[in-house]
């Protein structure tokens, strides 16, 4: 059997194979237009050649004596239909032109102007001379024609284009490749939520059944077991959401935060110094979804937690920003990110931990950037000091005014 064809482990194999593809053809292009251009610049050349041969025929006295001259002006100097050319006599003059159109003017604007354009004709070529006898000798100037010119420019407009057609073909690929990824994660998150729904029902159950025989069950148990329950009925309303579009509601972004740090802050290492702080003026809200932005805050608490090892210092800060925004900066005394891995963190699959999936920080950057559209970055991050990560939310002004004031809620 074939084995199938991994387009996302080859997507660097893929996109090597395009550019050269590319590369190939548009170098084929170029060549062949080159010869194309060289062939028909010769073609012309030999056009000017025979102007040059008429002009020499009609003028040499010896040729005027050949009789019937009509077949010279008709076939040969009206065969030059495209090739602008200017002829100019020994004496200097401009005795004649080709292709050429005068702009309105008198006569002496006309004459400086054909100047102008014999000037521009020597720079692109040589002048063909016109021997007409005595060692006397003419010369006929001329430039490309506007086909020339065209076929000139076309390789590099080709190019353009087909470069043009590269990035459009590459953005392409990896819009279908995100789309392709969102759609196995969106289908992986309600699968889960929906097999989670059946065990918690039983646990559900199990629960009231407990509640029904207190002397047999200790309250307190069932109590703590409750809150399990609850906490995967949470768990399973976020892995719902994904994929559909949340509702947004006007919450108070202090109080949210507050009561979710600290819960959370129970159930993370002992060894963690969480500190909440809060300089959004009194009733600041925002539109989120509330489920769903806690869980951003857990999955960034969590992996600043890992960074540290479970020993160090986790801060937490709200503040206004310009333009109508709020700011929340977590910041954590961890290991730092390099570099090197600064663009990668929140690249689904991408993890320094031998047991991550590498997708906590991918939903959250989803969550935060695609359904509150705002935003979420490392503000900032050094290696063996720690990072800050910012989240950034848009704000209406609903604020009370009164002055800023900070909140502090520690867990040591």
């Amino acid at each position: 059997m074939l084995k199938s064809f991994d387009i996302y482990s080859q997507n660097n194999v893929l996109k090597i194979i395009v550019a050269l593809n590319m590369l190939l053809v548009g170098t084929a292009t170029l060549l062949y237009t080159n010869r194309l251009i060289n062939r028909l610049e010769e073609r012309e050349e030999r056009y000017v050649q025979l102007q040059a041969k008429a002009i020499s025929y009609l003028v040499d006295p010896s040729h005027n004596n050949s009789g019937d001259i009509t077949f010279v002006t008709n076939e040969i100097l009206a065969v030059n239909h495209s090739v602008p050319a200017i002829y100019v006599d020994p004496d200097g003059n401009i005795s004649s032109r080709r292709n050429v159109d005068l702009p309105p003017g008198t006569f002496e604007e006309q004459q400086q102007f054909l100047r102008r354009e014999i000037a521009e004709m020597r720079e692109s070529h040589v002048p063909i001379v016109v021997e007409i006898g005595d060692g006397r000798r003419g010369l006929v100037y001329y430039t490309n024609s506007s086909l020339l010119r065209q076929l000139k420019y076309f390789p590099y407009v080709l190019l353009i284009i087909l470069g043009v057609l590269g990035v459009l073909a590459y953005l392409a690929f990896s819009s279908s490749r995100r789309a392709e990824q969102n759609r196995v994660w969106v289908g992986l998150a309600k699968e889960t939520a929906h097999q989670l729904g059946t065990p918690m029902s039983s646990l559900m159950a199990w629960v009231e059944y407990m509640r029904a025989d207190p002397q047999q069950y200790d309250e307190s148990i069932t109590d703590e077991l409750e809150k399990d329950v609850r906490r995967l009925e949470t768990i399973t309303a976020r892995f719902s959401s994904i994929g559909s579009i949340p509702t947004l509601k006007e919450e108070n972004l202090s109080e949210v935060v507050f009561q979710f740090t600290d819960y959370l802050a129970k159930r993370i290492s002992t060894k963690v110094n969480m500190t909440v702080t809060s300089q959004l003026p009194a009733g600041q809200t925002a539109k989120i979804n509330k489920l769903l932005f806690e869980w951003v805050i857990e999955n960034i608490c969590k992996n600043a937690v890992d960074a540290m090892g479970g020993v160090g210092a986790l801060r937490i800060n709200m503040l206004a920003l310009p333009h109508q925004e709020i700011g929340i900066d977590i910041t954590d005394t961890g290991k730092g990110i390099s570099k090197a891995n600064m663009q990668k963190v929140f690249s689904p699959g991408f993890s320094t931990k031998k047991r991550g999936w590498g997708l906590g920080l991918t939903l959250a950057k989803r969550i935060v950037e695609e359904y509150h559209n705002g935003k979420l970055f490392v503000k900032h991050s050094e290696v063996g000091k720690g990072t800050t990560f910012r989240i950034v939310l848009k704000t209406e002004q609903t604020a009370k005014a009164v002055q800023p004031q900070l909140s502090t809620v520690e867990k040591t």
